[in-house]
């Protein structure tokens, strides 16, 4: 019987508990790091952030809770012109303001990043997928193409379930314990992947990041929240979109996605059928999302 266990085996490979063959001990490195830089912002939050590419035109990356730079540059390897990475506040390096945070606050700092690099077009990922909502009420005809990926929240705060497997992986970054931190990451990997060496090389990565940087307690209100009080607000915007959902996908329904999709009157709508797209469809994922943009 195999089964997911921490600490990771010493040679990187998977663990085999009982009788049967090794697991090859070979899997796909992690992106390496690259170098960030701190930047200012008019509403007073130095961000970390990422630009990589050339040109236009500038597309900006919004990443989700718990997750940050390292999570969205894979989106952007086939999209043409500059690519722009950042990290919300309370993640990585980014400042940490004192006091309660609101969707608005990611609005914030996801139109600060967009203004400051230039950027025409807008990716968001779960938590970035609400920022960019938030930021569309206020600013309808900001951006000129938009990606929602996995959109999680929208008019309704999230439902217990998703609730409760966020707010233990804060506790878990909180408190600095690395094994039910390896637990509520190993449940962002479909179960035939968590026990690979792919499997273990990501969770590796994401331990490594979020016991190094921590994620700020400002963070603990946003999985009770909602970016809009009534998706009808989105009726002004007129850009073209692409809204990705995944069936079975606990922290991100599909009803979500197929809610924002008609909220928006020029949005595209793609429902994977399982979840855990970034492992099972990730050649479909880059190149669907590189065509609608570069197209």
């Amino acid at each position: 019987m195999r089964g997911f266990r921490w600490p990771p085996p010493p040679d990187g490979g998977p663990r085999t508990w009982g009788p049967g063959p090794g697991a090859p001990r070979t899997g796909r490195p992690a992106l390496p790091e690259p170098e960030t830089e701190l930047v200012a912002t008019p509403h007073g939050a130095s961000l970390e952030r990422l630009v990589t590419g050339t040109g236009d035109p500038v597309t900006v990356f919004a990443h989700g809770l718990g997750s940050g730079i390292a999570t969205t540059r894979p989106f952007g390897s086939g999209v043409a012109g500059r690519r722009i990475f950042f990290q919300f506040r309370g993640h990585g390096r980014s400042d940490s303001p004192p006091g309660r945070w609101s969707y608005l606050d990611l609005a914030r700092d996801l139109r600060a990043v967009a203004d400051l690099g230039g950027a025409t077009r807008a990716f968001g990922a779960s938590l970035g997928a609400g920022a960019l909502c938030r930021l569309l009420v206020e600013s309808p005809e900001r951006f000129e193409k938009l990606v929602f990926f996995l959109p999680a929240v929208l008019d309704t705060p999230r439902g217990e379930v998703a609730r409760a497997r966020l707010t233990g992986l804060l506790d878990a970054v909180a408190e600095g314990d690395a094994s039910a931190l390896a637990d509520a990451v190993s449940l962002e990997l479909p179960p035939s992947v968590r026990n690979t060496p792919a499997g273990w090389a990501y969770l590796r990565q994401r331990l490594d990041q979020l016991l190094r940087d921590g994620l700020a307690p400002g963070l603990a209100d946003l999985p009770a929240q909602a970016p809009l009080d009534d998706a009808g607000s989105l009726a002004a915007v007129t850009a073209p979109a692409l809204v990705i959902a995944a069936a079975e996908d606990d922290l991100h329904p599909v009803g979500v996605a197929e809610r924002l999709a008609a909220a928006l009157p020029n949005a595209t709508l793609h429902v994977y059928d399982r979840p855990g797209v970034l492992w099972t469809e990730r050649a479909d994922l880059r190149e669907r999302v590189s065509e609608f943009l570069n197209g």
